[in-house]
């Protein structure tokens, strides 16, 4: 399971530098989640430390493949 940046971001730069897994980047238009590094913090917080600093609660579960 992994995390997904909506199009609602808005560029703050906050998630970025609190991911421990280095999973997020500055997209084309937004920030954006690897889904193959993101483990949602588990083994290293009780709780997914992107959504825990995004201002605009633009990170949800990815729904899977589109």
């Amino acid at each position: 399971m992994s995390l997904l940046i909506t199009e609602e971001c808005i560029n703050c730069d906050v998630c970025e530098p609190e991911c421990p897994n280095g999973a997020i980047s500055q997209g084309a238009e937004y920030y954006v989640i690897d889904a193959a590094l993101c483990t949602e913090c588990v083994g290293h917080f009780d709780r997914s430390q992107c959504t825990d600093v995004c201002p605009v609660d633009c990170i949800i579960t990815d729904p899977g493949p589109r």
